[in-house]
């Protein structure tokens, strides 16, 4: 089994990279959606995070007020890392067991999305590591655009995560998504095209059962997702 690392940065169009994926047929490990389960009502990182942020985080049905908690931990870099911690545990489990889902289906690749790919030291699970580039200012117009945010807590957001510059030059493949979205598909198509299905001809001598679980145990649970 191989697993591919998709990276990006908040608004690069990191998703919309990982929908062309699943259209594709290739299964997609998303680490957003595993943070969304494991801050769900009642459970235990619902429990950690309402104990150390307060209830005023909370809506009106009891579940986490998201846009409420991001705006805190973004504009306090010491109250993300109490996040990060609080909830490390709980995101490396629901990706471990959603790998283990797949490999045991019998897929031969895996696109492993996490946005903090690298800063959750991650990378060396993971080949080759795609990240969806896009310039600064690009990215800053997209973010302020599709959340109705104003620049300082786009800037924020942005600055919470490695500069994309730095993140491309850690990368394997680099989709420069500066264009249109027709320039994002054809970019998508050819590397689908050369990278993928040479992927999946190989792939099933590159990680076996005993090296996925050596991933769950170690690094994801040191790891840091959202």
């Amino acid at each position: 089994m191989r697993i591919v690392g998709l990276t990006g940065g908040i608004a690069s169009g990191k998703s919309t990279v990982s929908n062309l994926f699943k259209a594709s047929g290739i299964p997609v490990v998303d680490a957003d959606l595993v943070a969304r389960d494991v801050l769900k009502k009642g459970t235990g990182g619902w429990k950690k995070v309402v104990a150390a942020f307060g209830e005023d985080i909370l809506q009106a049905n009891g579940e986490v007020d998201r846009p409420r908690l991001g705006q805190i931990v973004f504009s306090d870099p010491a109250k993300r890392q109490i996040l990060n911690r609080l909830l490390a545990p709980y995101i490396s489990s629901g990706i471990f067991w959603e790998i283990l889902k797949l490999w045991m289906k019998g897929f031969k690749v895996i696109v492993l999305d996490v946005p903090l790919l690298f800063e959750a030291k991650m990378d060396k699970w993971t080949k080759p590591i795609i990240v969806v580039w896009v310039d600064p200012e690009t990215q800053l117009q997209r973010l302020v655009a599709r959340d109705s945010t104003s620049e300082e807590d786009a800037r924020n957001r942005i600055n919470a995560q490695l500069p994309l510059d730095l993140k491309r030059t850690k990368a394997d493949i680099v989709i420069d998504n500066t264009g249109s979205l027709e320039d994002l598909n054809e970019q998508f198509r050819k590397m689908y095209s050369i990278e993928v299905r040479e992927l999946t001809n190989r792939a099933s001598t590159i990680r076996s059962w005993k090296e996925v679980y050596k991933m769950s145990k170690k690094d994801l649970q040191q790891g840091k997702y959202n």
